[in-house]
């Protein structure tokens, strides 16, 4: 069993096969895993196990989410909102990892509770180095608040 998860909110399979390839390289791989929401309402479906995932544990929360701003149906930013407004998830470090480099964007992300804001970059080698550190910090690094 891994120890740890990470939410990856994202809708676009590339980015995803990236992001996965990217933390497959990396050593921290064999003590994460890597759950994925294909879009904003199925992201709040995992964290509040509701819908498809009405019978997951609410006690096992992600060490991460790594939350894009463009998604279906609802966006990053209202996942961020909620994300934030729960008792139960205000505390989990929401990383926004997004194409996006837009000033109010950025602002307004941080203004929501956002920990931090990440241009996807679209070299594989920068990305990969990417993950790997937000992995090696958020995930082994970082101590958690207590649940």
């Amino acid at each position: 069993m891994k120890e740890k998860i990470i939410l990856l909110v994202e809708d676009n399979p590339d980015d995803i096969k990236l992001t996965q390839r990217a933390f497959n390289k990396s050593k921290i791989e064999e003590k994460i895993s890597i759950e994925i929401a294909r879009s904003g309402d199925e992201a709040l479906d995992f964290l509040f196990c509701e819908g498809a995932f009405i019978y997951r544990n609410i006690r096992v929360m992600p060490a991460l989410i790594l939350l894009d701003l463009n998604l279906p149906r609802i966006n990053g930013f209202q996942v961020l909102e909620s994300i934030r407004a729960d008792k139960r998830t205000r505390l989990i470090p929401v990383i926004i990892l997004t194409s996006s480099k837009e000033e109010q964007d950025i602002k307004k992300a941080y203004a929501l509770g956002a920990n931090s804001y990440i241009r996807k970059p679209v070299d594989f080698k920068k990305f990969s180095d990417a993950a790997q550190q937000l992995g090696l910090y958020w995930v082994v690094l970082n101590e958690p608040p207590p649940t």
